[in-house]
C-alpha cells in the first residue's frame, strides 16, 4: 500500500491491491465520520473518502479539473446534511480555514453539530440557504468557495443569492444540479444546458462541469468563477 499527495492539495490517493482510493489527511485523528476507512501511518492517519456520498468526490474520480477547495480556504458549504463531504472539505483546508455549513432541517444537523464540536473550523448553520441575509452576522470571513449540493428546483438562483452576499470578483462556486429536482420530465442534457445558461445569467462563469455517472444519477458538477456583472 502506497499513500501519495494527490495534484489538489490536501487531497491525496492510496494505492492498494492495484485499487486507488481518495483520501484526506483526518484533522481529528483517529476520528470516522460516517463510518469510513481510517487509515494509520507515521505521517498522519488517512480518511479513504466515499466516492458514493460524496458528490465532490465522485466529480474527482470523474476528471475534475478545478479544485478551489485548498488550504485556507473560507469556505461556505450549503445543504451540508449531517456532515459527510463538510467533514473531508474540514480536513483540506486545515486549521488555517473554516468551512460555514449552513443546513435547513434541525434533525438532520445533529449529527453535523456533533461533527463542529470536534473540529474547531467547522461553524455549522442551521438556516434557510435561501435567506443569506439571515446567516450573514455568522460569517465573519471573505468567502473564497460557495459549495452547494442542494435539491431544489430554484438552486441557480441559491446559489447566486449567497455568491453575491459573501463572494467578490474572482471567487469560486461549485454546485451539484441534480437534474430530476429541478425537472421530473425532460431530458436531463436539456436540464443541464438551462441551468448552466441560468447560472451565466447569474453572473457565474461556468468553468466545468462534470457527469456524475455511475456515483450519482442524472447528476451534473459543475465549477464557476464569480464574474464582475454578477448582480
Amino acid at each position: 500500500m502506497s499513500i501519495e499527495p494527490h495534484r489538489f492539495p490536501g487531497v491525496f490517493t492510496i494505492t492498494e491491491d492495484g485499487r486507488t482510493l481518495l483520501a484526506t489527511r483526518s484533522l481529528v485523528p483517529g476520528q470516522s465520520v460516517y463510518g469510513e476507512r481510517i487509515v494509520m501511518t507515521e505521517e498522519g492517519h488517512f480518511r479513504v473518502w466515499s466516492l458514493n456520498r460524496s458528490k465532490l468526490a465522485a466529480a474527482m474520480q470523474n476528471g475534475l479539473n478545478e479544485m478551489p477547495i485548498q488550504p485556507g480556504s473560507k469556505v461556505l458549504y450549503l445543504g451540508a446534511s449531517s456532515g459527510t463531504t463538510v467533514s473531508h472539505v474540514s480536513d483540506i483546508v486545515g486549521p488555517q480555514g473554516v468551512v460555514y455549513a449552513v443546513e435547513f432541517s434541525p434533525t438532520i444537523a445533529r449529527g453535523l453539530i456533533r461533527l463542529a464540536a470536534s473540529r474547531s473550523n467547522i461553524v455549522p448553520i442551521i438556516d434557510d440557504a435561501r435567506h443569506p441575509a439571515r446567516y450573514a452576522p455568522i460569517v465573519s470571513s471573505q468567502i473564497d468557495v460557495t459549495y452547494q449540493d442542494i435539491a431544489q428546483p430554484d438552486q441557480a438562483r441559491i446559489l447566486h443569492d449567497n455568491v453575491s452576499t459573501f463572494c467578490s470578483y474572482g471567487a469560486w462556486a461549485m454546485i451539484a444540479i441534480k437534474a430530476r429536482s429541478i425537472d421530473s420530465t425532460s431530458d436531463v442534457n436539456q436540464i443541464y444546458s438551462r441551468e448552466i445558461s441560468k447560472l451565466d445569467g447569474l453572473g457565474l462563469e461556468v468553468i466545468e462541469k462534470i457527469d456524475l455517472e455511475p456515483f450519482d444519477r442524472d447528476h451534473v458538477f459543475a465549477v464557476c468563477r464569480v464574474r464582475e456583472d454578477i448582480k
